[in-house]
């Protein structure tokens, strides 16, 4: 299916003419989206450029702002096409596996990293530990339906027996850290702000250089208050929206 040149033609004059090019194409592509499922592939930048009458460069930024945006996605010597639904994750009392099973999506694991480690200044202020203290640091890729969205390493108080295999069968680390360690968590503090990829991320999510990312700083608390879990995750911000429920008077 191919866009039509008709349509940019038909833009009143003042609009075009006070709209920057690649955002009239941008419009006309989402338009062109909305009856398309998602993986159908759009029309090569040569194809619209040519069909529009326009360059190759403008074509490339009107393109390269829905992939950052997570509308299209784009798989070098594949193509460009229509991007899956958002993933939506719940800021609350639950893990990244909870969220992804609550909506029916399979949650998966790849481990990068994990050691114990004498806590630096950052990490055992956070912790409410004195620096040096040993810390179990978890560094892992995490995946929905195979796809790698998210990095995020995690540290704990200490150091924790048979945390490899144990983590493996529970499959999450809060499910883990309750049913074996005897640590619940009580409560959360998120921040979260934005990024853009780096070359690791590059690497380890599949990512361009300088997509947007979304990164957020977790502190975990038991019932007494004391700190149980320092994380920052990296999401991708082409893939996840998060949603925060609050409930008056909580």
């Amino acid at each position: 299916m191919m866009l039509s040149r008709s349509r940019m033609s038909n833009m009143p004059s003042d609009v075009a003419h006070a709209t920057p090019k690649y955002y009239v194409l941008k419009t006309e592509v989402l338009r062109l989206m909305a009856g398309l499922q998602p993986g159908t592939l759009i029309p090569t930048e040569r194809a619209l450029a040519e069909k529009y009458g326009t360059s190759r460069t403008t074509v490339r930024q009107a393109i390269s702002e829905l992939v950052a945006e997570g509308k299209l996605g784009r798989i070098q010597g594949h193509g460009t096409f229509v991007a899956p639904p958002k993933v939506t994750h719940v800021r609350q009392l639950t893990s990244f596996s909870d969220d992804a099973r609550t909506q029916g999506m399979r949650p998966d694991s790849t481990l990068v990293a994990l050691n114990v480690v004498g806590s630096d200044a950052e990490i055992a202020a956070r912790l409410g530990l004195d620096q040096g203290e040993p810390v179990t640091r978890l560094e892992r890729i995490r995946l929905i339906e195979g796809e790698p969205l998210a990095h995020e390493v995690a540290w704990l108080p200490g150091k924790l027996p048979r945390f490899k295999s144990n983590l493996a069968k529970a499959g999450s680390l809060y499910a883990v850290l309750a049913d074996v360690y005897g640590v619940h968590i009580a409560d959360v503090e998120d921040t979260v702000e934005t990024a853009l990829a780096g070359p690791a991320d590059v690497r380890l999510l599949g990512i361009e250089m300088g997509a947007p990312l979304l990164v957020v700083h977790r502190l975990a608390r038991d019932a007494a208050g004391a700190p149980v879990e320092w994380t920052r995750s990296a999401f991708r911000g082409d893939r996840f929206r998060f949603v925060s429920r609050v409930k008056a008077g909580s």
